[in-house]
């Protein structure tokens, strides 16, 4: 699911289940949430409560979950109203097991947990997402696994709120945890304005300054690689890449089209621009030839999301060079690949 709001859900009397997104009860695996937002939902953002099955895989990237457990109005929706923004799964007999990962995802002013575990007994990784102002707590992981069951917990940022983690977590570079102290002025603005505007023409989220790094804060390049595309020496803490003049996010062969013929396939790349212009994306190989131009487009000022177009392409390790204005902005290696994998 790509580019989806879900929000002013609501299930009078109680209020009890309504939900933004629900890969809930007998989901299978394999779903992908991309650039999702849920908020003033009356239950959770994201639900991945089960019952029927277990043991399941699911994932989302970049996606926003704020102000869930109120009304419409902004109303407290009631008691049975949890009004988590992340719930990561959790079963009636407590045993099921959700694998939930989640990338650069934000959660704020829900009234109960950002990123809530509930009681999953699954694995559950989150690399570089943040919390704000959450009415309990930003993070919550705190029941015992499964056995074989991992919690890894990166590069994740937090502000106006706690942390509560069990000790099993696997941790690393998180804003937490020392040497880091993170006020106010980390951020650009903490103004949550805008979060519910609307998305740009490609459908992507809107730009906004809420929660990005402020220049000069130790937030930025101070986190560990994690396999995910960054600028500078290292990836910032939390869910915004700071000075991000480039590529942050190439999924090669996201999606395929067999008609019409020849097939197609198709990626997704997002950057952030400091103003507006004419961009086109080319594709060379590792010693500098140009390979293919796989898209172009008018964007402008903040963060854009390109389709790229990536057929006939082989497996391989590509250079992407992104030119706004005729300029060179960026580039990065990517690896293919393939769409049969």
């Amino acid at each position: 699911m790509r580019n989806c709001d879900s929000y002013y859900n609501a299930d009078p009397p109680d209020y009890g289940d309504a939900d933004g997104f629900a890969p809930k009860l007998t989901v299978g695996s394999g779903n992908h949430f991309y650039g999702c937002r849920a908020w003033l939902n009356c239950d959770a953002g994201w639900d991945g409560y089960l019952r029927g099955t277990d043991d399941v895989t699911n994932s989302l990237e970049n996606c926003w979950s704020f102000s869930n457990g109120y009304r419409e109005d902004g109303t407290d929706a009631g008691e049975n109203a949890n009004g988590n923004g992340f719930k990561m799964g959790g079963s009636d007999d407590r045993t099921l097991m959700h694998n939930f990962t989640l990338k650069n995802c934000l959660a704020f002013v829900n009234k109960a947990k950002g990123f809530d575990q509930n009681n999953n007994r699954g694995s559950m990784t989150l690399y570089n997402c943040t919390g704000h102002g959450n009415g309990v707590a930003n993070y919550r992981i705190k029941t015992e696994l499964a056995t074989g069951k991992v919690l890894t917990i990166k590069n994740c940022a937090e502000y106006g709120g706690t942390v509560e983690l069990a000790a099993f977590a696997v941790q690393e570079k998180n804003s937490w945890l020392s040497p880091f102290v993170v006020t106010s002025d980390d951020f650009r603005s903490i103004d949550t304005t805008g979060a519910s505007g609307p998305r740009k023409a490609d459908g992507s989220l809107p730009h906004i300054e809420y929660m990005h790094l402020a220049q000069g804060s130790d937030l930025i390049d101070a986190g560990v690689n994690v396999g995910m595309s960054f600028a500078g020496s290292a990836p910032d803490l939390g869910c915004f890449e700071t000075g991000l003049t480039g590529v942050s996010y190439l999924s090669a062969a996201a999606s395929a089209t067999f008609y019409p013929n020849p097939v197609s396939i198709m990626g997704y790349i997002r950057f952030e621009a400091s103003v507006a212009g004419y961009c086109v994306v080319h594709l060379h190989d590792v010693i500098g030839r140009f390979v293919k131009r796989v898209a172009e487009r008018d964007i402008e000022p903040g963060e854009s999301v390109l389709t790229v177009d990536l057929s006939g392409l082989h497996d391989g390790v590509y250079v992407c060079r992104v030119l706004l204005n005729g300029k060179p902005h960026c580039m990065l290696r990517i690896l293919k690949i393939s769409a049969d994998r």
